[in-house]
């Protein structure tokens, strides 16, 4: 069977080693490089707590769980961390949303409890104790983050050892449908791929693809913005979730770190580029230092700036479409965590293996009126 993916960031990786694990003719097609749009923009944080409805929550702890699996396979999985995650609140009405989102948890059973200053200084040293409440510290141990581009490259390279081709710098520009099915995908250079299927892997990009085969896809993306810092001689190991940064190991040294106030200084300029303003760059390094005394003198070795792919109501789009049963959908938000799980579910219906009692909630049919 010859399956086109559109896309070769995390999804479109993971849809690939499960097509071609299963026997599957498989092309990857992009516009780009492997990695190179949303998922090397990300803060590729795995988690599942405060996910609603309990089917996405659900969809999330199996996609946690698969990453815990494959990683435990593969030889040198490098790009794995289940280290946890710290969270904490500034004020009282953050601190009663975060109330909420453990008595959640706990409520679905995933693990999670409350630290004191003295038990989270024992996991994170080198966080100074006066940016730390007392108590009210929520650790979440199961949770931690992905690598996205080692991710990408180790699911690449055994889909190409079963013969997968990889298309890049050449953009979807046509999807041939002919008598209710997919038939090619055409592309810039002009180049036409045959197909028996196709998979929409394509991120923020999906919208379009979807219209080209004449099917809607409502999406609401915004945008995110991530800074990886130089070297620096600090101890972080988990994932940080303080009030004015986010942080995570980025390997040799570095720190990622993120906020939602740095994502809505971001707005699209005249040309249809992001960019970002320095000024809030700053601002970010500095809260990052004044939380971990130890970043003194780091500085901005790069700012990545992305498009988060949200489909309008916020929950993934997975597997087949009705009305184009050969055209499949991989696409969502939280894609680090979801990935290697979603990406082989939908894998398998691609290869007749029905899914639905996974993907029943998640199907693009849910944005169009039921006809009369």
């Amino acid at each position: 069977m010859r399956v086109v993916v559109i896309g070769a960031g995390v999804y479109g990786a993971a849809v690939a080693a499960g097509l071609t694990r299963r026997g599957a003719r498989v092309t990857v097609v992009d516009g780009g490089a492997p990695a190179m749009g949303t998922s090397g923009a990300t803060f590729s944080w795995v988690n599942a707590c405060g996910k609603k409805p309990q089917v996405y929550h659900e969809l999330a702890v199996a996609g946690m769980e698969a990453h815990r699996r494959l990683a435990a396979e593969a030889h040198y999985s490098d790009w794995y961390h289940e280290t946890g995650n710290l969270e904490w609140a500034a004020d009282e009405a953050e601190q009663e949303k975060l109330r909420q989102k453990v008595a959640d948890g706990l409520a679905r059973g995933y693990e999670v409890r409350w630290l004191t200053r003295a038990e989270a200084l024992r996991l994170e040293p080198g966080i100074s104790p006066d940016r730390l409440p007392a108590a009210g510290i929520a650790y979440f141990p199961g949770e931690g983050w992905i690598e996205p581009t080692r991710l990408i490259g180790y699911l690449l390279a055994h889909a190409f050892a079963r013969g997968c081709e990889l298309v890049r710098d050449d953009a979807v520009t046509g999807v041939e449908v002919t008598g209710g099915l997919v038939r090619a995908v055409h592309l810039a250079s002009g180049r036409r791929l045959p197909a028996d299927a196709v998979v929409n892997c394509a991120g923020p990009r999906a919208a379009r693809i979807a219209d080209l085969a004449g099917l809607a896809l409502p999406m609401r993306n915004t945008p995110g913005v991530v800074v990886c810092t130089s070297p620096a001689a600090v101890w972080i190991s988990h994932v940080v979730h303080a009030p004015n940064v986010h942080l995570r190991p980025d390997g040799a040294g570095r720190l990622l770190l993120h906020t939602a106030r740095l994502d809505g200084t971001v707005g699209a300029a005249g040309t249809g580029e992001i960019s970002g303003r320095q000024a809030a760059v700053g601002t970010l390094l500095a809260d990052a230092g004044a939380l971990y005394p130890g970043l003194a003198g780091a500085t901005v070795e790069s700012v990545r700036v992305g498009e988060r792919p949200i489909p309008a109501d916020g929950l993934p789009v997975l597997g087949r479409a009705r009305e184009l049963p050969n055209f499949h959908f991989a696409v969502s938000h939280s894609a680090a965590t979801l990935s290697v799980h979603a990406g082989d579910l939908v894998a398998a219906e691609v290869l007749g293996h029905d899914q639905d009692d996974v993907l029943a909630g998640f199907r693009v049919e849910r944005f169009r009126p039921e006809r009369s």
